[in-house]
């Protein structure tokens, strides 16, 4: 499970995913919640959290939330008992489902620019809407773009604030073959300005600016990274 805090990646990991770890020399601090107490101060850097319990894991939610880390970079939280930790900040937050696509043509992808930054087409769930269809639909409502499902990417979770209340967001990302492009257009209402159909280095380029989710769900498309759900 991967969750974005402020754009920022939280990793919570088994025991036994957390084993895989080709060297713990590129963490700037390993911290074990057995012997240390969790503290504002040790957010620095790339960290590692070992033998987290779920009370662990609040506590840090919070201090993400509601401090300013900038030295922080990224967290592995490895947890004696995962499924407690990821049960307890599903009781803290709100949870929304949504589900998006990573569209392909002629080995391009579609990208979009929406309020300043480049981006996935995505959206919430309707009632009792399953994730695939979902994500069919957010496409080609969002982009004109008819398009068939081929497989599932990867799952990402972050968290916001909306009306004084703690959102957990859920999508699945699937990957798309393009059907038909011919009515191909932003949905303005959307905020969406511009679509373009780009090249790897292309799409590269253009993610500098958008959001460290979105570089994760194209680098699990593009097999660089592996998804941690």
């Amino acid at each position: 499970m991967i969750i974005f805090i402020k754009d920022r990646p939280v990793r919570i990991l088994s025991e036994k995913a957390a084993q895989g770890l080709s060297n713990r020399a590129t963490f700037d601090r390993i911290i074990d919640a057995h012997l240390e107490m969790l503290k504002v101060v040790s957010l620095k850097g790339h960290l590692l959290i070992l033998n987290a319990t779920p009370i662990t894991a609040e506590k840090l939610f919070h201090f993400l939330n509601n401090y300013d880390l900038p030295e922080l970079q990224s967290i592995y939280l490895v947890p004696k008992d995962r499924e407690a930790v990821e049960k307890r900040l599903k009781k803290i937050y709100t949870v929304i489902k949504a589900a998006g696509g990573i569209v392909t043509k002629d080995n391009k992808m579609l990208m979009m620019f929406r309020r300043g930054v480049w981006d996935l087409p995505k959206g919430k769930l309707d009632d009792n809407e399953k994730s695939k269809k979902a994500a069919l639909r957010e496409v080609e409502e969002e982009t004109g773009v008819k398009a068939e499902l081929i497989e599932k990417t990867c799952t990402t979770w972050h968290t916001y604030t909306q009306n004084n209340q703690l959102i957990l967001k859920r999508t699945k990302w699937y990957w798309m073959r393009c059907v038909d492009d011919s009515k191909m257009a932003p949905q303005h209402d959307e905020g969406i300005e511009q679509l373009a159909w780009m090249s790897e280095p292309e799409a590269r380029k253009a993610l500098v600016n958008s959001f460290s989710s979105i570089r994760y769900v194209v680098d699990c498309f593009m097999g660089q990274e592996v998804d941690v759900d």
